[in-house]
């Protein structure tokens, strides 16, 4: 089978996609799986390490051959508060459960998550579903998909812990 073994990085290549992947936040971070791009190429996703994929990005076939990344669209939680203090408290507290997030000018986004939701609210921020690609922040330590600590989101209201 044909395999993908580097990532060139979005605007490093020139060439014309051969084809194209659209893959979801989870997606983009495995270092090993098989695919099929939208045109039905079928290669196998080998990679070295842990990719921090981003829209725009190509996977470089064997034979020299992109397929380009796009960044598919996921069902999401945006959080909006009625000013800059409430919406500082709510991303603590997703900060505080190791949540990816995604921070805009004025809103938060995780993947949609019922529990998070309903704490979020009682901190008083309004909550919506919004289907968008999924680009959390990246974390301090670079590759937040490397993260060796990880919670359950159901287990959000009995974790409480500092760092």
């Amino acid at each position: 089978m044909l395999r993908a073994t580097r990532v060139a990085q979005a605007g490093t290549w020139s060439e014309r996609a051969v084809d194209w992947v659209a893959l979801d936040y989870t997606d983009r971070h495995r270092r090993r799986m098989k695919l099929t791009a939208e045109k039905g190429l079928s290669f196998l996703l080998d990679l070295p390490r842990v990719p921090d994929l981003k829209g725009g990005d190509g996977l470089v076939l064997e034979d020299g051959r992109i397929i380009a990344v796009e960044s598919a669209p996921e069902v999401l939680h945006e959080f909006t508060c009625e000013d800059h203090r409430h919406l500082t408290r709510v991303a603590w507290h997703l900060g505080n459960r190791h949540l990816p997030t995604e921070i805009g000018s004025k809103s938060l986004r995780i993947r949609k998550d019922h529990v998070v939701a309903e704490m979020a609210e009682k901190l008083g921020a309004k909550v919506r579903e919004v289907s968008a690609p999924f680009n959390p922040e990246g974390g301090a330590y670079g590759n937040h998909a490397a993260s060796s600590h990880s919670h359950n989101a159901s287990a959000v209201s009995h974790h409480d812990h500092d760092h």
